[in-house]
């Protein structure tokens, strides 16, 4: 490869790059749980202690890392809270939809602050890496 191709690629991403475009992302989903949970007519008040109840699903760990992984995998991601807010609103369902956001604001703050779905290896290890380790 001559030095002219190779000053014609375009830089490559680092990976605390990427992890910025992810918190990013993360971010938006946040506010737009947030912001349907309110369109909702949901209590603001409540909206605080509605975000800390998937968290629950952390009593999996109590048996085992593996166990722990797999529960609150399956409450801490995306499809999820989509799928309880899209039949929410075509049942239409107001508790449903507003589950729904709730878990998409909640994966949203847990992705921005670094926390990510979890490897059976222990609660620590991340897709995002290890939490309390510098990820960028």
């Amino acid at each position: 490869m001559t030095e002219t191709q190779r000053t014609m690629e375009p830089p490559a991403l680092s990976i605390s790059a990427v992890r910025g475009w992810l918190r990013a992302e993360a971010a938006a989903a946040f506010a737009a749980g947030v912001a349907l949970y309110l369109w909702l007519g949901a209590p603001w008040l409540a909206l605080i202690p509605l975000l800390l109840v998937p968290d629950v699903s952390m009593i999996g760990y109590l048996h085992s890392p593996r166990t722990g992984a797999l529960i609150y995998n399956l409450v801490h991601n995306w499809a999820i809270g989509l799928i309880l807010l899209g039949a929410g609103l075509w049942l239409p369902s107001v508790p449903v939809a507003v589950t729904g956001a709730i878990l998409i604001a909640h994966v949203g703050m847990d992705r921005t602050l670094g926390y990510g779905l979890k490897l059976a290896s222990a609660f620590q290890d991340t897709h995002l890496g290890r939490i309390g380790k510098d990820r960028g």
